[in-house]
């Protein structure tokens, strides 16, 4: 069996550290251009890689033996090809694992100019042996799977493409409802092309049926009611199949990848770290040390499902849109723990004798710690603190590294 592979998403430097530090075997991210979060900087107040921070990054994580692949998979209009060829050669020059590709030309010019090994998004989507063999047959390494497929299709087509072939699906996050992800409604609604890299998530607004009887002024909404078929609103689930890494590693997926370029560096190390701690035991033939789902729930999500790998008709969260957590990001460690104190950078509000849990990779995971002493960095006791980012120093006998994370339940 191959080793099997846990991919997370990075936005920027800090999430890139995270990922890698809680355990990623491989990382995926988008330049500034060319992927389907090319505008993340100017409408989510994200980031992406300039050039030379891609370089800087692979660097990073080839020195940690994490792997790299970017996002080169917009559904590409002519004028997007300007510049293309010399971005392909750049990536392959500075030694990036892979591109991950849905537009056929852009796969073309990847095999026609650069060394680099082609992965096929799931924005191609692939839902069948045939397409996926072409694909091969096109020179693709790595195939990401149709969202849409279920446990039996996923082992047929890893059989028709043989051993040599990955075979990569998303295992956790929030999912498009359009059909893996080529969605129309942003640019209709907001003239933001999702394609191409800006969309505006209308399917995450909240929505209700509206009529205006022309004959009576009053406007009329009307409830949305469930059938026994579900309801047909959008907003969809988060996925989470991190209690079927046995079944999804028997069909044939060796790469288990997170959504979430957009998240959170608090999001990046819970998911990544409870995804690496749920294959471990799976390799190892433990049993669960620790409530995934529970786990999972401390950060950001909108209810979980198993989306169409186990043909489930709960796909739809019916009661809201909003993201909900139970714990709150409220430090990051940054200097290992020494002397009986451990410095951390402040991020959300905390005081004195709040009790904050330690999100970690080593064995301090889910210890607590009583906030009994809090000093700035001359030294002088709070009581809290007030500026975000603040470095301050606080009393505890556990040994935690730099890149932990302090967490306080809601």
């Amino acid at each position: 069996m191959k080793k099997l592979e846990l991919l997370a998403p990075v936005g920027d430097k800090e999430r890139l550290e995270a990922a890698v530090y809680f355990g990623a075997d491989a990382v995926y991210f988008a330049g500034k251009k060319f992927g389907l979060r090319a505008l993340a900087r100017k409408i989510f107040m994200a980031s992406n890689f300039d050039e030379n921070e891609i370089k800087e990054a692979v660097e990073f994580c080839h020195e940690h033996n994490v792997k790299v692949y970017i996002t080169v998979n917009i559904l590409a209009h002519n004028a997007d090809f300007i510049g293309m060829v010399d971005y392909l050669k750049y990536l392959d020059s500075v030694h990036v694992d892979g591109v991950i590709v849905s537009d056929l030309g852009i796969a073309h010019l990847v095999k026609e100019y650069t060394n680099l090994e082609l992965h096929v998004s799931t924005q191609a989507n692939i839902t069948n042996k045939e397409s996926a063999k072409i694909w091969v047959k096109l020179g693709a390494k790595r195939l990401v799977l149709a969202r849409e497929l279920n446990v039996q299709e996923i082992k047929e087509i890893k059989e028709a493409v043989g051993e040599n072939i990955d075979i990569e699906c998303f295992c956790h996050g929030a999912m498009c409802i359009s059909y893996s992800g080529r969605c129309l409604l942003s640019n209709y609604f907001v003239g933001r092309d999702s394609n191409r890299g800006a969309c505006a998530q209308p399917c995450r607004w909240n929505y209700a049926l509206y009529s205006k009887n022309e004959q009576n002024p009053i406007d009329e909404y009307f409830p949305v009611e469930e059938d026994a078929r579900g309801t047909y609103i959008l907003n969809s689930k988060d996925m989470c199949l991190i209690e079927h890494i046995k079944e999804l590693s028997e069909a044939g997926i060796v790469s288990f990848k997170i959504e979430g370029r957009m998240k959170s560096t608090y999001y990046v190390a819970t998911v990544v770290n409870a995804y690496r701690r749920a294959i471990d035991n799976y390799l190892d033939n433990k049993e669960p040390d620790f409530d995934y789902i529970k786990e999972l729930q401390k950060t950001s999500n909108r209810s979980f499902t198993t989306g169409f790998y186990f043909n489930s008709n709960q796909k739809t969260n019916k009661d809201s849109s909003l993201l909900a957590q139970t714990y709150d990001y409220v430090a990051i460690v940054v200097e290992d723990a020494k002397d009986g104190f451990v410095q951390v950078e402040h991020r959300n509000k905390f005081i004195v004798g709040d009790e904050l849990e330690v999100l970690s990779p080593s064995d301090c995971f889910c210890k607590k710690i009583k906030v009994e002493e809090v000093k700035d960095e001359n030294g002088i006791l709070l009581q809290e603190i007030k500026k975000v980012k603040q470095r301050v120093w606080i009393k505890t006998d556990l040994p935690l590294r730099k890149n932990d994370i302090l967490r306080k339940k809601k």
